[in-house]
């Protein structure tokens, strides 16, 4: 074993001690979060022209409905169906001699009512061609797809096979479907990447993706989701922050930049979204429904811009995301809130739909050796001699 766990004990006291001396703090800013979303600093249209005018240098969520509403669940369907994506991938490894990468997606389709029926699905897909490993422009200009850039093509797959799964599915019954994560490619807000990656991916991919679904919801009650459990989000205490803040417009560059002590938001600064909505939702209800800030949603998304809500668990508080054209029906909210409270209830606190369908795409350790080894064995026996690195031979060689 090469990590000494004796010198990392003390470490760990002291972490603990530090975490529990802060945990009165946390609470004291809870305390006075609660406070403020009952004053009239929180009064809905004057917070909300407040959020638009600001200028801040973090996320805020976008105000739809009062932040104290509290919505209870109605009951689901008596048919419904719920289908689910998600994936895994086998990334480029350049010490490697093939230069390739496999995204490994999982279906899982879920009928519920008077016909229940199950049905699962792993699909593998292998890219090796110079046009499917790297994104092109017409002028010339290339970026290889590889780590973050491959997760974000991995979220566009599973877009793509959760659109082309619903259009299979028959007419009639309600359905709900499910993505695992954000409905905000991250991984392209705040890069370098240029136009034409995030064209190809975002506007080509995973957009187009989602314009099939909402075509399709124009026949059907169809209602598209993501799923975040255990969410690290502060959109809507930034809001209370903005409504804390004494000035008009809240202008952070101009009345903060170097200020680290003495700003009134700081009252706040600090708590997670669920830790006041574990506060303000009772189990099963959700929260009022927010549209996300990011520039990259602002930007691209249009019909799709992300809103989305809270939902209090038995064990946990969830963020459901859907796009806009979601929020703005009644009917495929209410679906959405009934469909995934009724799974996490079948999941133990997690959707099955999402489980199952992760069980079927996740790729282990051991796969990832198999899959290399096949691929070097099937390049041997075809006496095809590709180079490879020293330091993989050094780490395949047992020292003596």
């Amino acid at each position: 074993m090469s990590l000494d766990l004796a010198q990392v004990v003390a470490q760990i006291e002291g972490m603990v001690a530090s975490l529990k001396a802060m945990e009165g703090e946390r609470q004291a800013k809870l305390d006075f979060a609660l406070q403020t979303l009952h004053s009239p600093a929180t009064e809905f249209n004057q917070l909300r022209r407040k959020i638009e005018s600001s200028k801040t240098t973090w996320l805020v969520a976008g105000l739809r409905e009062s932040i104290d509403l509290c919505q209870p669940v109605l009951p689901c369907p008596e048919d419904f169906i719920v289908l689910a994506s998600d994936g895994s991938h086998i990334d480029v490894d350049r010490h490697h001699a093939a230069h390739c990468f496999l995204i490994n997606i999982g279906i899982a389709q879920l009928w519920y009512g008077r016909n229940p029926d199950a049905r699962f699905s792993s699909l593998p897909f292998l890219y090796f061609r110079d046009d499917e490993v790297a994104v092109s422009s017409p002028d010339g200009r290339r970026e290889v797809i590889e780590g973050q850039l491959l997760g974000i093509k991995r979220s566009v797959e599973e877009c793509r096979l959760l659109a082309e799964r619903a259009g299979e599915l028959e007419a009639g019954l309600p359905a709900v479907a499910l993505l695992d994560g954000s409905l905000i490619l991250w991984g392209l807000a705040g890069q370098t990447y240029l136009d034409f990656v995030i064209h190809e991916l975002l506007v080509g991919g995973f957009l187009k993706y989602l314009d099939l679904l909402r075509g399709l919801s124009r026949n059907r009650q169809l209602a598209i989701a993501s799923y975040i459990s255990f969410p690290r989000s502060t959109d809507v205490v930034n809001a209370l922050r903005l409504a804390i803040c004494p000035h008009q417009p809240v202008d952070c560059d101009h009345y903060c930049s170097g200020k680290f002590e003495g700003r009134e938001c700081d009252a706040v600064a600090g708590l997670l979204d669920r830790d006041l909505f574990s506060q303000l939702l009772a189990p099963g209800e959700r929260s009022a429904i927010f549209s996300s800030g990011s520039s990259v949603v602002k930007k691209y998304y249009g019909i799709h811009k992300v809103n989305f809500f809270y939902i209090k668990l038995d064990g946990e508080i969830a963020r459901v995301e859907i796009p806009l054209w979601v929020a703005e029906d009644k009917k495929l909210v209410e679906l959405i809130h009934s469909a995934i409270l009724d799974q996490c209830r079948r999941g133990f606190g997690y959707p099955v739909a999402l489980s199952e369908s992760h069980e079927k795409a996740v790729v282990t350790g051991a796969d990832r050796e198999q899959f290399w080894r096949l691929v070097e064995q099937t390049l041997a026996e075809d006496r095809m001699w590709l180079e490879s690195s020293a330091k993989r031979q050094s780490k395949r060689t047992r020292w003596i």
